[in-house]
């Protein structure tokens, strides 16, 4: 069993898979981040110095009665909330993360596109008989199908 388990470790798609989530998981912070450093606050101040971290509604208030300052205030009271900021910047998040695979994944399918056209195309071998419509050698001057004779 161990060793089904190592071989089953070291393939190479497990290997990349792992980096891949690795990596990813490091992306992920970077863009949340860019988001909510970057991103949010001209934003907000655009928007009349709205901090989108602490936009949210109250839908009932905790043991101590509100308003609250903050986010975090409203939690340390018991208060139920809906946070209309943090899901604004969880959105944003996935679309800047679904950006950056779309355009990664397009950069590769070009890349591909681009190795498939370099490639030579072979000519081909065979031809479709205009009689009986089977495959047949370039070469043959009578189908063996259906002994029509062929042109050149």
């Amino acid at each position: 069993m161990l060793q089904d388990f190592k071989a089953f470790i070291m393939r190479g798609n497990v290997v990349d898979m792992a980096v891949g989530v690795v990596i990813g998981a490091s992306f992920g912070g970077i863009v949340k981040s860019l988001v909510d450093d970057v991103i949010m606050p001209p934003i907000g101040l655009l928007l009349g110095r709205v901090d989108f971290t602490n936009l949210y509604l109250t839908l009932r208030e905790g043991a101590v009665p509100g308003p609250y300052a903050a986010l975090a205030e409203a939690k340390k009271a018991g208060a139920v909330t809906l946070n209309l900021g943090l899901f604004a910047n969880t959105v944003i998040n996935f679309l800047i993360v679904a950006l950056a695979i779309f355009l990664v994944v397009r950069a590769v399918n070009r890349l591909r596109d681009m190795q498939k056209a370099k490639e030579p195309v072979e000519a081909p071998t065979t031809r479709e008989c205009p009689f009986c419509a089977s495959t047949i050698s370039l070469k043959a001057v009578r189908c063996p199908n259906c002994t029509s004779q062929l042109e050149g």
